[in-house]
């Protein structure tokens, strides 16, 4: 394995791990108009979030599992996988900052200079 695929696999694992451990592993927001979504939907959209396993080359080209979607079919029901009838879309990202959160973080793959942030929004809201 090169150097390169060791050190995003190494991301991947601890973006899966803040995933996993939403608000506790790392800093979770979510964008005003996501939050006018009802709770429940809110709560639906943050399991699969959680346990987000859909990844190929479309949302994740590099290899460090930092950015997926869920979609809402017309009859309310949330799947990872886009229906072909979609009411809404939810995107979520994370994304590797500096421990003060001011810049971009100098190895994503060292959790001692990183801090992630995981931002959920509606498709709409990008």
């Amino acid at each position: 394995m090169s150097a390169a695929t060791e050190r995003a696999e190494r991301i991947a694992r601890l973006n899966d791990l803040a995933r996993q451990a939403m608000g506790i592993a790392y800093r979770a927001v979510a964008t005003s108009g996501f939050r006018t979504l009802p709770q429940r939907d809110q709560s639906r959209v943050r399991d699969l979030i959680e346990t987000f396993d859909a990844f190929g080359e479309g949302n994740d080209p590099h290899g460090e599992r930092d950015f997926g979607a869920v979609y809402q079919a017309n009859d309310g029901s949330w799947t990872t996988m886009r229906p072909k009838e979609c009411h809404e879309t939810v995107f979520w990202k994370i994304d590797a900052y500096d421990r003060a959160l001011e810049y971009g973080s100098p190895d994503p793959a060292d959790p001692s200079v990183t801090r992630r942030v995981l931002t959920i929004m509606l498709a709409s809201e990008y």
